[in-house]
């Protein structure tokens, strides 16, 4: 059977002790699966995996950098947002299984014999983890994200366009 080559691989076999920088560019359509294509991830991916290997370890360091394109979770206006992660992993070599049910999910047993690893699922994983949980705007006088603020542009004589009249209903509806 045929093995796909993975999106983001690093070969160890022959890496000197030290540490060694790899840099990759992706796009979210190019993962497996669909998590990260319907997504907010629509621009290129970044990736910086540096790997500082020892006598008995390895570890490795991944770095994402993106724009995220998001809408405001208040007044729904498109904004992009530049978008960073970092995850660590620890590579351990060993010949034998030593009992993997007490290691964490970032330390990891590998051969001495491995050719390479890869990193695709971990690069996955750090781009969803960089997502922040709320998105608003900043800088924005129409959002009125901060409640003291909010108070004190009440008396707001422009006039609103009927989006934002419906919005401001939906707003004062649910508070």
């Amino acid at each position: 059977m045929h093995k796909e080559k993975p999106l983001i691989e690093i070969r160890i076999a022959g890496l000197m002790q030290g540490t060694h920088t790899f840099d990759f560019s992706c796009r979210a359509k190019d993962f497996r699966g669909h998590v990260l294509a319907e997504t907010v991830f629509t621009r290129d991916i970044a990736v910086t995996v540096i790997a500082e290997k020892t006598e008995n370890e390895l570890t490795v360091t991944i770095r994402t950098a993106t724009v995220a394109d998001f809408t405001c979770d208040i007044c729904l206006v498109p904004l992009a947002r530049e978008i960073r992660g970092e995850y660590r992993v620890y590579y351990i070599y060993s010949t034998e299984e030593k009992n993997l049910e007490n290691m964490d999910d970032d330390h990891r047993q590998i051969d001495l014999n491995t050719v390479s690893i890869d990193l695709t699922e971990d690069v996955r994983e750090t781009l969803l983890l960089s997502l922040p949980m709320k998105v608003t705007c900043i800088g924005n006088p129409n959002c009125r994200i901060y409640g003291i603020e909010s108070e004190k542009n009440d008396s707001w004589t422009e006039d609103k366009s009927s989006w934002q009249e419906s919005l401001e209903k939906l707003k004062n509806k649910y508070r």
